[in-house]
């Protein structure tokens, strides 16, 4: 047998280590340090059927938002919702109802989005009649004071119907914008008699 020569084997461990070092660097610098872990998205808490209801100054009731079920989310604030129902009352002003299949609401509960079968009526006045609008998707800012939707939209306000794509409703000045393929039919008003 023949004995190897140290001479010899010391250029191939010192290769061997250079190149254990390359791919360790190489590796390092392709993927980085290792960052934060990514945040899920897992919900804090979960409440069943129930109503939430917000005062005026003289003690009516302004608000009253109920749930079969919330799903709230700490990562970004926000809540889930199964079979929402909200009712806004103003002094002075029709009552509004909102309900849909399900919604998500904002942190700070200014904006809420409803999705699948979603109506919203405004209830008959003194001079209105009752109005009832029907999509598939509804974002409300400000409780009731802006209503958009980028969808089909069918609204029926007593005798008149209304239907397209893409709504903008401000309840401040009545003003009701449908922005494509409009199409409906509109009631003549009532004649004052005198």
């Amino acid at each position: 047998m023949t004995a190897i020569a140290p001479t010899r084997v010391f250029p191939l461990l010192v290769a061997l280590a250079l190149a254990v070092l390359s791919y360790a660097l190489e590796r390092a610098v392709r993927e980085g340090p290792p960052g934060p872990e990514p945040r899920r998205h897992d919900p804090d808490y979960v409440v069943e059927r129930f109503v939430l209801t917000s005062y005026g100054p003289d003690g009516s009731v302004t608000t009253r938002f109920t749930a079969e079920k919330m799903l709230h989310y700490p990562d970004d604030g926000t809540a889930d919702i199964i079979a929402p129902l909200a009712i806004v009352s103003k002094p002075g002003k029709p009552r509004y109802r909102a309900s849909s299949d399900r919604a998500a609401v904002a942190d700070d509960g200014e904006e809420a989005f409803f999705y699948d079968n979603v109506v919203l009526i405004r209830e008959p006045d003194a001079t209105r009649p009752e109005a009832r609008l029907e999509t598939d998707f509804l974002h409300l800012v400000g409780g009731v004071d802006l209503a958009l939707s980028d969808r089909e939209v069918r609204m029926q306000d007593g005798a008149s119907a209304l239907a397209g794509r893409g709504m903008e409703y401000h309840r401040d000045t009545g003003a009701f914008y449908l922005r494509e393929r409009v199409r409906g039919l509109l009631a003549p008003r009532e004649r004052k008699s005198g």
